[in-house]
């Protein structure tokens, strides 16, 4: 059977291109995805996220490479490999951006996604349980809620912003974006309400939509500069699939390594594997950028903080009776569940710090199990909008093999100073008198560390990313483009497209999972000529 649009990777592009795109009966569509279906507990369960990282089944789990700013350490790139991709695993922090981000992306040529444009597609894809406004929608697939609950300490970090001289803020979605509060969730009665579900899930028995799990695209099919469809690996089975349109939503790692594979890409990056040039495109896989962040991390003095110990054990027997029943209690908690944007000095004229606090004791993205034993909580700080550009390249032309990540973490001198003063900022919070109940030893970076060279010490040996990888195939108009700002189409091929993160030109201020999703919204529209939003 030749589908009319067959889509490659059902993360929170791909749901939400299935399910615009099969609205007409008489059109096929085909939603391929790598990692299995998303019936999982641990998905429902907002505190299945401790879970979701280590997991085998439903994370890619990638590494990247040793990163040269932060002592040739690799860092932990953990996707989502079920349906629903990150939005089944992540926090569920719901935030945008601040509108200079949109306003940025359509000065660099991209016509059409300004922040007055993209900000219908935000409200037409939300139902924001607090109600409509200016902002916000409430007929959307994309459920948006606020916490059922939080930990104490969240609430006195919010008080505590507000003593250091930080406004405090219940809205973190409108068009000044400033403040510190409690994080708007992507949950419905108490459950992850991810992509998947919103999207994917209410129109799964449209007969024109077929949805493939456990299938691992390894190459496009081309017929000349034409995409044709996409070959793919189910078990031990290869599998030819054929559409009029192929979209790839895979994700900023997932999307440019299958342009590679294919042969779109720079002669330079695919001849040492001896894969056959179809395309010259030296735009595909640069261009990668991520949010860099580093925890100050403090022990609490009192007990009413998270613990994956056994000290923690009768708040988990209460936290999953609560959940099962009736969604109420910890486990409705999202982990970071408090936090917000800030300037990291006066001059600035927009946010340019995130903070994110989870009510944990948190070392290596919690795979340290054993530290998070005991009482303690973690603050987050990441700079905004890092200068630092990495790439995603092949490791072999193997296409089972991972690509190779390499985020360039700190790799400009200027992200390495924004982070300091992001880790002294967060201290004077951890400081107030808010947070006198609870604090005890800094463990990270630790009391002893003071001088700013003692913090970019620290910051090489422990400074990460926070999940969201953008711009390894950039939309724009210039010769390292990789899709065309009005169409998605890759430059210079017929029948294909990429939709995902990995189409932002630049990180936007914030988490990256609704903006995804408004560009998927976006790309529909465009795809079947609708008029702008």
């Amino acid at each position: 059977m030749q589908y009319d649009y067959l889509i490659v990777g059902g993360g929170s592009a791909g749901c939400v291109l299935a399910n615009r795109l099969s609205a007409n009966p008489a059109t096929r569509v085909c939603l391929l995805e790598a990692g299995p279906d998303d019936n999982s507990l641990l998905v429902r369960m907002p505190a299945g996220i401790i879970a979701l990282m280590r997991s085998k089944k439903r994370n890619w789990r990638y590494n990247s490479v040793p990163q040269k700013a932060l002592n040739n350490r690799q860092v932990y790139v953990p996707r989502g490999k079920t349906l629903g991709g990150s939005s089944a695993v992540n926090a569920m922090c719901y935030t945008r951006g601040h509108p200079w981000d949109y306003d940025h992306w359509a000065s660099l040529g991209n016509t059409g996604w300004s922040w007055d444009e993209v900000l219908p597609l935000f409200r037409r894809a939300e139902n924001n349980e607090r109600g409509a406004d200016t902002f916000h929608g409430v007929d959307g697939p994309l459920n948006i809620a606020d916490l059922r609950f939080h930990h104490p300490v969240s609430a006195a970090f919010i008080e505590a912003a507000g003593e250091a001289g930080f406004p405090k803020s219940k809205e973190l979605n409108n068009d000044i974006q400033e403040g510190v509060g409690l994080f708007q969730v992507n949950q419905k009665n108490g459950e992850r309400w991810s992509v998947a579900a919103g999207y994917l899930h209410p129109v799964m028995g449209r007969p024109n939509l077929t949805v493939i799990t456990n299938a691992r695209a390894t190459r496009v099919l081309f017929d000349g500069k034409r995409a044709i469809g996409v070959e793919y690996r189910q078990g031990r089975k290869t599998v030819r699939v054929e559409a009029a349109e192929t979209i790839l939503s895979g994700g900023a790692i997932n999307s440019p390594q299958l342009l590679l594979l294919s042969g779109v890409g720079a002669k330079a990056d695919l001849e040492p594997h001896g894969i056959k040039q179809i395309h010259e495109l030296p735009g595909v896989g640069k261009n990668l950028q991520d949010h860099p962040d580093a925890l100050v991390v403090t022990r609490s003095k009192r007990s009413d903080t998270l613990s994956l110990g056994p000290i923690g054990l009768p708040a988990a027997i209460k936290g999953v009776f609560d959940f099962l029943t009736k969604r109420q209690g910890s486990l409705t908690s999202n982990v970071a569940e408090s936090g917000g944007f800030i300037k990291s000095s006066p001059e600035e004229e927009i946010p340019d710090l995130q903070l994110h606090l989870t009510a944990a004791l948190l070392d290596n993205h919690g795979l340290n199990l054993g530290f998070s034993f005991g009482f303690g909580y973690s603050a987050h700080v990441c700079i905004l909008r890092p200068k630092a550009r990495g790439s995603i390249t092949l490791q072999s032309a193997d296409p089972m093999a991972d690509a190779l990540i390499d985020p360039n973490l700190l790799g400009h001198p200027d992200d390495m100073e924004g982070m300091v003063r992001g880790i002294k900022h967060v201290r004077n919070i951890l400081s107030q008198a808010s947070l006198e109940p609870w604090r005890g030893e800094e463990i990270f970076p630790s009391a002893a560390l003071q001088s700013d060279e003692e913090i970019r010490a620290f910051l090489r040996a422990k400074c990460d990313n926070i999940y969201h990888p953008v711009g390894s195939c950039k939309m724009g108009v210039d010769d390292m483009a990789v899709v065309a700002p009005d169409s998605m189409r890759v430059h210079g091929l017929e029948g294909l497209r990429v939709v995902d993160a990995s189409i932002m030109p630049t990180l936007i201020g914030g988490n990256t999972n609704a903006p995804t999703v408004m560009i998927a919204e976006k790309a529909s529209d465009l795809i079947l000529g609708k008029p702008a939003a």
